[in-house]
């Protein structure tokens, strides 16, 4: 006899049971809700179709820029509902742009697809898989934490940022890294006991850890947080400004020093100070112990990942081959035939395909709100805000105003998307440095750390069952009024000190090259 779960799914199957029933069964097969994701796709299509021809022209908005904002419309609402699959929503981007005339031809519309930084993205999503399916990235972040002899909760917390670091050269997305660390944090975690500090002591490690640490420390390498290549491209496409890997790092450092200060609040917060692990560190070194020695096709894996790496860095400085020619040509090296034993289906199946066609329909939509006139326009609607105040104060109410917004969406991707090329075309007439500005409110995007559903990476984290949305909202407030004013205080001078000031929009451009130049 079948139990009612198998048939339910048999009846989804062979089109038992009613047509809405099937409708709902299909979309619980998915994970999803059925009543969350069929009012998100009815209300995305009918906002779509409103704003496309049933609200009036706005104002100073361009025929253009008025069917960009349905696609955008269209978008946000298909990623704030989880609608439809990222991927094919990115995918669907262009052919949106088309029929509604918002830009023409489609290989213009297109251009997300076929710009550098995608090419970049996609040749490191391949390396990530290389390394998963060799193994390399568990074998690295359990020899840190061997090397680090982590024994209490806040040792445990620091041996995993180093981790974090390391893997942020490798993997190139903070919710892959989270995915990564999450069985290595559970295996420590799963050895505490319920005493209230223990219960804490799991909170913050797994917070801090698989969260703010991932998040963090993505901001520093162009390739290990998304949103970096879409404001790159961006600045590429809207400016000429070429930010290279060592560029991108030497501006975006000291956001590491973040970590400090979040360490402490989460440290006093869950009052961690004196918890240890128990047995943790033995457990570490079991596994570590566990581990087969690196085979010849491990290192060559790690000598030309660290070729790529060190080419990444030394751009502008001992060579002109631009990044994602380098790692593509890395890529020609590591699939000349026989070196390796890995099948094609292992690494695909470890690259996150859908993620890559979000960023190259992001990018389209980005490149198209600028050209149709809609970031300017949303820019002027939203002048008056800032108009008159002082640099700091125009930062603060925009940075708080993007965590507000993203209190309903979950892709940082999608995010950035959306605010970048408005923040673009609103610098000026704010009387500010269009890249300063653009970073500086963009990078808070990154830590909007009120609810797990804002991060992929705090959604992976709230699956270890450790913590509760009540706990993560307390401690992620006051972590969020620590990244605003670590932008203001830290982040603005140091780009000041660079050449980049936030409060001269005239100030020249200190970094790469202008293409074609």
């Amino acid at each position: 006899m079948n139990k009612p779960g198998q048939q339910a799914q048999a009846n989804a199957t062979s089109g038992g049971g009613s047509f809405l029933g099937n409708f709902q069964n299909n979309i619980l097969a998915t994970g999803l809700t059925p009543r969350k994701s069929i009012f998100g796709f009815l209300l995305a299509w009918g906002l779509f179709f409103f704003i496309l021809y049933g609200m009036p022209a706005p104002e100073g908005l361009s025929v253009a820029g008025k069917a960009t904002l349905a696609v955008m419309v269209w978008a946000c609402i298909m990623w704030i509902f989880e609608a439809m699959p990222v991927g094919i929503s990115g995918l669907l981007i262009p052919m949106l742009l088309v029929m509604t005339n918002a830009t023409k031809p489609f290989p213009a519309a297109a251009s997300g697809f076929t710009t550098p930084v995608v090419f970049l993205c996609m040749a490191a999503f391949i390396f990530a898989a290389i390394m998963q399916a060799a193994g390399l990235d568990r074998r690295i972040a359990l020899a840190l934490l061997n090397w680090m002899r982590a024994k209490t909760v806040n040792g445990v917390i620091w041996a995993m940022f180093a981790v974090n670091i390391v893997l942020s050269f490798i993997i190139p997305a903070a919710n892959s890294r989270a995915a990564t660390l999450l069985p290595v944090i559970n295996g420590i975690t799963n050895l505490f006991g319920d005493t209230e500090a223990e219960r804490n002591g799991k909170k913050a490690i797994v917070i801090q850890t698989l969260v703010y640490g991932s998040m963090i420390s993505g901001m520093c390498i162009l390739t290990a947080h998304l949103p970096n290549l879409v404001i790159v491209g961006l600045f590429e496409k809207q400016l000429g400004l070429r930010l290279s890997y060592a560029d991108w790092f030497v501006l975006q450092w000291p956001y590491l020093g973040m970590f400090v200060l979040t360490q402490w609040w989460v440290q006093y917060y869950f009052k961690t100070t004196n918890v240890g692990v128990a047995g943790g560190f033995e457990v570490v070194q079991k596994q570590y112990r566990e581990i087969p020695r690196m085979c010849q096709a491990e290192w060559l894996i790690l000598a030309v990942f660290g070729m790529v790496a060190l080419a990444w860095m030394t751009q502008d400085t001992l060579h002109r081959v631009a990044p994602h020619n380098v790692a593509l040509m890395g890529l020609a090296v590591l699939f000349i035939p026989g070196l390796f034993g890995f099948k094609w289906k292992e690494l695909q199946d470890r690259t996150i395909w859908g993620t890559l066609l979000l960023l190259a329909g992001a990018l389209s939509l980005s490149n198209t709100m600028s050209t149709s006139g809609l970031a300017k326009w949303l820019a002027d609607v939203l002048h008056p805000v800032g108009a008159g105040q002082s640099w700091w104060m125009i930062l603060l109410v925009f940075m708080a105003g993007t965590h507000i917004m993203r209190l309903g969406m979950l892709s940082n991707v999608a995010a950035i998307t959306m605010i970048a090329p408005i923040l673009l075309a609103l610098a000026p007439t704010l009387g500010l440095h269009p890249v300063a500005f653009t970073m500086l409110v963009a990078d808070t995007d990154t830590f909007a750390y009120l609810l797990p559903t804002q991060i992929t990476a705090a959604v992976i984290a709230y699956s270890s069952g450790t913590f509760t949305m009540t706990d993560y909202f307390k401690v992620g407030w006051v972590s969020v009024l620590i990244a605003i004013a670590y932008g203001i205080l830290i982040m603005a001078p140091w780009y000041a000190f660079l050449g980049v000031p936030v409060w001269d929009p005239a100030a020249p451009w200190p970094f790469g090259t202008v293409p074609g130049k």
